[in-house]
């Protein structure tokens, strides 16, 4: 049984169509999934920002600002109330943790050990004394807690009649960075 002509032919126009319909098929395919893919993809970084935000948001950096009356005032933030300060001085100085429930650092809390390390010397300095501040806050998520080192800048002046010796006041107060801990505290102390 031999074709004719027109049945070879007519059979390899099924053929071509056969093809056809496959490579169409196996190209809607790949747009498929290429489109679910990608939809896949942008859901995903969609999910990562809005978390990135979401953590922006509840992230708070505690900050504070030097009063008239040379203590350091830690600034509110109605979003973040703050539940718990506490202060912790390097183990050298001889001062125990101090709580800031007041939202105010005293210099009263460690002038005298720092006027004793820098007797001796001239009336008038300057100095840096890091702390460690864990702090415990609130936010839409619920309590989180945080730390951060900072640097607490000091000077000594003479006082204004002849026997009343030195002062010690807070000039300053930065941030040094988030996070931290005691042993970091303790290296990063050096004697005035």
């Amino acid at each position: 049984m031999s074709e004719s002509a027109d049945q070879a032919r007519t059979r390899r126009r099924w053929i071509s169509l056969a093809e056809f319909v496959a490579v169409a098929g196996l190209i809607i395919a790949a747009l498929g999934f290429w489109n679910s893919w990608s939809e896949r993809r942008d859901a995903q970084a969609d999910r990562a920002q809005a978390a990135q935000d979401a953590a922006k948001k509840s992230r708070y950096v505690l900050k504070g600002e030097v009063a008239s009356d040379k203590s350091v005032k830690l600034t509110r933030d109605e979003n973040h109330p703050l539940s718990e300060a506490r202060v912790s001085f390097p183990k050298a100085l001889g001062v125990g943790p101090q709580d800031a429930l007041a939202d105010s650092i005293n210099a009263d809390w460690f002038a005298k050990p720092l006027l004793k390390l820098t007797d001796g010397g001239p009336d008038d300095r300057t100095g840096r004394l890091p702390v460690l501040i864990t702090y415990t806050y609130n936010d839409a998520d619920g309590e989180h807690r945080a730390s951060g080192i900072y640097d607490v800048i000091w000077q000594t002046r003479p006082g204004t009649l002849p026997l009343q010796g030195r002062r010690l006041t807070i000039a300053n107060f930065r941030l040094r960075h988030a996070g931290g801990s005691q042993a970091e505290l303790d290296r990063l102390w050096t004697r005035p």
